[in-house]
């Protein structure tokens, strides 16, 4: 943890986290927030938090590329490298727009950690403190931030796009993605979005890795002032072998629109934690994320709508398909707190189980203080409609092709509300692992 650069304040930070997680216990599936999960699985031990800081060799990945083309014109192209920040283009203020590293952004000290603070005060009733253990440890070894901040009023036409990348530098994995002592590095990327009054931007996020064994604890704080509008969507395509523990806060003010989407496409369990927070009257968030999962992978999802405040609006839709042998976990939670007076939150989950190995568990919850509220959730799980695949293939359609057009179709409605290019690329992405789980099947 010396090793890391930073200014003097981040130094102390990073040590007063680090004995806050020294002082917990371990998270484990005892506990509400991480029933069902795999955590149990996860030896932290055998993870180094300390990797070399030489920056990746070599082009972007072929997926960087093909999604970074299906968005076309950007606002700004920022890159990391195993947690380090290596790249920013535009270098410096473009159009009301700032992205840098905790070092040459000049609000870092007040914006890095003050939307995870908001939540720290106050978490659901039912959270242990054991709960937050990864928040810290990634308070304590994140090299650096991208902190991405607009200026009152300003209007990005384009997206700000940040490509996450990360190698494995200790030795090969072994049998599901642990080596007998010691697995491979750790990473703690993270991001801060900052929107002030009547701003507009959109901020996709791409993760992808190279294989090998890993750990990844992303962290990402969004920040959405009075009136302003922010969308942030993230498509997570890590190794076979990587483990990820992510989590993202937002925080919404007055008349602020929030949009959020996730796709988990890769690692071995990645789990993903999503909490929100209305803050102001009359503000909205919708929350959106699609999943698949194959093998012997496990997408794990908690998710918190806070309302806070009166005339406030939430809904959430995810949507995920397991084959294989392979697990999906849903658990959220609708919290309405004292003084939310007219406010309307929902909640869906949907989920596809494409084989006999595959399982999924979607558990809602609500937690209501206050009355003149409207809440509803829906979950299900099940395999494909039979009638649908029978109607499909009496008409010609291969079998084959015939799963991929009803997944591609269950998994429709939700990318049509997700921004075009991002939507193109999951599609394609999901289109040919879908190809590739039926050929592996027959």
């Amino acid at each position: 943890m010396r090793e890391l650069s930073g200014p003097a304040w981040l130094a102390e930070r990073r040590l007063a986290a680090f004995e806050t997680f020294t002082s917990l216990p371990l998270p484990n599936g005892e506990e509400e927030i991480w029933r069902y999960s795999r955590i149990a699985d996860l030896h932290l031990e055998r993870f180094s938090p300390t990797p070399p800081s030489e920056p990746l060799p070599g082009r972007l990945p072929p997926t960087a590329e093909a999604l970074l083309e299906r968005i076309g014109e950007r606002a700004a192209l920022v890159v990391t490298s195993n947690g380090a920040l290596t790249s920013v283009e535009p270098a410096g203020p473009a159009g009301g727009l700032v992205a840098a590293g905790v070092s040459d952004h000049p609000d870092a000290k007040d914006l890095l950690g003050s939307v995870a603070a908001e939540f720290a005060s106050a978490p659901p009733r039912d959270e242990t403190p054991s709960a937050g253990s990864f928040d810290h440890l990634a308070t304590a070894y994140a090299r650096d931030a991208v902190i991405v901040s607009v200026a009152p009023g300003a209007v990005l036409p384009a997206p700000i796009v940040l490509v996450h990348l990360f190698a494995p530098t200790g030795p090969a994995a072994g049998p599901q993605g642990v080596a007998p002592e010691v697995a491979g590095p750790a990473f703690f990327p993270r991001t801060v979005v900052h929107l002030g009054e009547n701003a507009e931007a959109t901020v996709v996020e791409l993760l992808v890795s190279q294989s090998g064994a890993m750990l990844v604890v992303p962290t990402v704080e969004l920040r959405v002032s009075a009136s302003a509008r922010l969308t942030h969507a993230s498509v997570q395509q890590l190794g076979q072998d990587t483990w990820q523990i992510g989590h993202l806060y937002a925080s919404a003010a007055r008349d602020a629109t929030f949009r959020s989407f996730e796709a988990s496409l890769g690692g071995a369990y990645a789990r993903s934690r999503v909490d929100s927070a209305l803050t102001g009257p009359g503000g909205t968030a919708q929350l959106l994320a699609a999943y698949l999962g194959d093998g012997d992978q496990m997408h794990d999802f908690r998710t918190l709508q806070e309302h806070a405040a009166p005339r406030t609006t939430s809904d959430l839709v995810f949507k995920g398909a397991v084959g294989g042998r392979s697990r999906s976990v849903y658990s959220g939670l609708i919290r309405m707190r004292n003084g939310a007076k007219g406010a309307n939150a929902f909640q869906t989950n949907r989920n596809l189980v494409l084989s006999d190995g595959a399982h999924a568990d979607s558990v809602p919850n609500l937690d209501i203080e206050e009355n003149d509220v409207r809440c509803s959730h829906a979950s299900s799980v099940g395999p494909v409609d039979p009638e649908q695949r029978f109607y499909l293939e009496s008409r010609g359609v291969p079998r084959q092709a015939a799963e991929r057009l009803i997944l591609l179709g269950f998994f429709d409605e939700l990318l049509e509300r997700v921004p075009q290019p991002v939507a193109r690329h999951v599609a394609a992405e999901i289109s040919e692992r879908v190809g590739q789980m039926t050929k592996a099947e027959r």
